[in-house]
């Protein structure tokens, strides 16, 4: 299972995506990248990481791993947390990025106070595009997932394979990125449900 954790930086991330995406798109993520630095400031991961770098991870899974290259869909991979954990507005990312973009966004976006599994069972619904920016937030998200605590570990790779994994199947490289993380981590599977 191939793992995603080398852009850590924009400086990090520029070269590579210079070498497979248009000038434009590159400019364009260049400023979705500071957009949400400023939004999301001091926010970390809850393993300390600044939370940059989840959005870069998620870039990188979507670049370097499943060959991505619609232009907003990779803006919204950058800017896919900063509706729900910042005070960032829709109609903020719209003016800057454009409708689509805003739109995506709002796709992949759990609205306040909407239970969880809801709305992970409600992205069946969501367009294509809206699909591929979750499928590569969650592949950065469990990439790593061993560094969580054990009961979050399994909660969330059950939420993983019950709602996700399916959004899967219409895109081949995360189909197969997705099989290749469940069977690493089968044995989640059998721990038991204290």
């Amino acid at each position: 299972m191939e793992i995603f954790t080398s852009w850590t930086s924009w400086r990090q991330a520029e070269g590579p995506l210079g070498e497979v995406l248009p000038p434009e798109t590159v400019r364009a993520l260049r400023d979705a990248v500071a957009f949400a630095r400023r939004w999301h400031g001091a926010q970390q991961r809850p393993t300390g990481r600044p939370y940059l770098d989840h959005l870069l991870e998620a870039l990188e899974v979507a670049v370097a791993g499943a060959g991505v290259d619609d232009r907003d869909v990779l803006v919204a991979i950058v800017l896919h947390d900063v509706l729900e954990d910042t005070s960032c507005t829709e109609a903020e990312i719209a003016g800057r990025f454009g409708p689509r973009v805003a739109a995506l966004v709002r796709w992949v976006t759990r609205p306040r106070g909407r239970a969880k599994v809801d709305y992970l069972a409600s992205l069946v619904k969501a367009p294509p595009q809206a699909v591929l920016v979750k499928l590569a937030d969650r592949a950065s998200n469990v990439q790593e997932l061993q560094r969580m605590p054990w009961r979050f570990q399994r909660s969330y790779y059950l939420e993983t394979v019950a709602y996700v994994m399916p959004l899967a199947g219409s895109h081949p490289w995360f189909a197969r990125w997705y099989a290749e993380w469940r069977e690493r981590w089968r044995r989640v599977e059998r721990w038991p449900a204290h």
